[in-house]
């Protein structure tokens, strides 16, 4: 079972940026400085996810825009996907 752990933390201005610190939540997911994450927005409940992102190796002859172009469509299509999903 994962442990859920409760932090609260303050939005401080980082440059130009607004920001917080979670050194220690991010390294309990296993990130380092340098890994990608994905951050998904829900302005209807107020939450911001932040992901591990999956890395993935592309097998030989395919292109790096593979998956720009992959992204595209999914996201043109994605309540279609969610629906096949769901049959």
């Amino acid at each position: 079972m994962s442990k859920v752990s409760d932090m609260e933390r303050k939005v401080t201005k980082f440059g130009n940026s607004l920001g917080i610190t979670m050194t220690d939540a991010l390294k309990q997911i296993g990130l380092e400085q340098g890994d990608t994450v994905q951050i998904d927005v829900n302005q209807d409940h107020g939450e911001i996810v932040i992901k591990k992102a999956n890395k993935v190796a592309l097998p030989e002859g395919i292109s790096n825009d593979f998956f720009d172009q992959l992204s595209e469509v999914m996201s043109e299509y994605d309540q279609t996907l969610k629906g096949l999903k769901d049959r």
